[in-house]
């Protein structure tokens, strides 16, 4: 499954990295496409939401 989350916040290549590299640590990721403002998340099954608005808070960041 292939979902988008808008990200507030970044402006930078280091938040991209930073969001990217969180997102994969999660369980059931199996893809992860960070830009600035956005990510598009692939998953095996339903995405845990609230795992990755949790990830993308403790980089900083706040999903919208």
């Amino acid at each position: 499954m292939e979902s988008t989350v808008q990200i507030k916040g970044m402006s930078c290549g280091h938040c991209v990295k930073a969001v990217d590299q969180a997102l994969r640590k999660l369980d059931g990721i199996k893809d992860v496409k960070v830009t600035i403002g956005e990510a598009v998340i692939t998953t095996d099954g339903p995405m845990n939401e609230t795992a990755v608005r949790e990830a993308i808070k403790d980089e900083g960041f706040e999903v919208v």
